[in-house]
């Protein structure tokens, strides 16, 4: 008799082909994520993405943490890396400068990037590593029990905040434009045509690249803040996102109740990346 995993299994491999098949491993299917998670709304936009740059698959790769987030590299057919907890950048780092031709993406967490992994990309986007990043926040630890996280909105609850988080949260997208990124971009799972358009930009763009994605996450932050389903929370962004390219990331702070600002924030060009720099001292040097 047939397991009830391997049949799942076999009647996916078996369904109508999706022109994106080429970029999955089909084998590692069905995914973890939970119902109305929005993670799988954003690997579909980052492989349509990648098709979309016409850029060789081959190399490219995929740098993703610990987390719910974690588990995008896992299902990609690509060169990838599933690092420990809050290293993702410096691995990405790593192989961008022993493999400058590659195209190196860290998809990961909030949780993950700017928590124990803050330090990290604060001073990647300071050296303009040539890299980009696809951070996904839903606004706590949503594998480990929905707890506290740097992107938890004021009074929002959580499993270690029961009374209403007191804490201000992390401004992603200011942060990292007052590090020095030279792309800096928030939309929500909803917004998946121009997520996915901002992801192309991202990738071809020179220097860091950051992409926030609003994520719903029902399971622990939405049941708690009357978000109970996926549908709830999208429905939230379709009647409250407001799109405002070029604005200044410190005025698009994230707070309950009211709209929330997404669009191309950054788009700059010009500063020498790390590996040009590395790569500059290396040509004096050699006279």
């Amino acid at each position: 008799m047939t397991a009830p995993e391997e049949y799942v299994r076999d009647t996916i491999l078996e369904a109508k082909k999706h022109p994106m098949d080429h970029l999955l491993r089909w084998d590692r299917l069905p995914h973890v994520w939970c119902s109305g998670c929005g993670l799988g709304s954003m690997l579909s936009c980052f492989v349509q993405a990648l098709t979309n740059t016409g850029l060789d698959l081959k190399k490219f790769a995929v740098v993703s943490g610990i987390g719910c987030t974690g588990r995008v590299s896992g299902y990609l057919n690509l060169d990838v890396f599933h690092t420990t907890h809050g290293r993702a950048i410096p691995f990405a780092i790593g192989l961008k400068l022993a493999n400058p031709d590659l195209n190196v993406i860290v998809f990961s967490g909030d949780g993950d990037l700017f928590a124990i992994g803050g330090n990290h990309i604060i001073h990647a986007a300071r050296r303009n590593v040539d890299i980009t990043v696809i951070c996904s926040n839903n606004f706590n630890y949503g594998m480990t029990g929905g707890q506290l996280a740097p992107t938890t909105p004021e009074y929002a609850w959580t499993t270690t905040s029961p009374y209403g988080n007191v804490e201000p949260p992390f401004n992603l997208s200011a942060l990292v434009a007052a590090a020095g990124a030279t792309y800096v971009a928030r939309w929500t799972s909803l917004n998946a045509r121009r997520l996915m358009a901002s992801m192309e930009t991202a990738i071809m763009s020179k220097g860091f690249s950051f992409i926030e994605v609003v994520n719903p996450c029902p399971t622990t932050f939405g049941r708690r803040n009357k978000f109970d389903t996926g549908l709830k929370m999208l429905n939230f962004f379709k009647m409250h996102t407001v799109i405002k390219h070029g604005i200044d990331p410190k005025d698009t702070n994230i707070v309950f109740g009211k709209d929330l600002i997404v669009g191309e924030f950054i788009k700059k060009a010009g500063r020498p990346t790390l590996d040009e720099r590395i790569l500059s001292i290396g040509k004096k040097t050699e006279k």
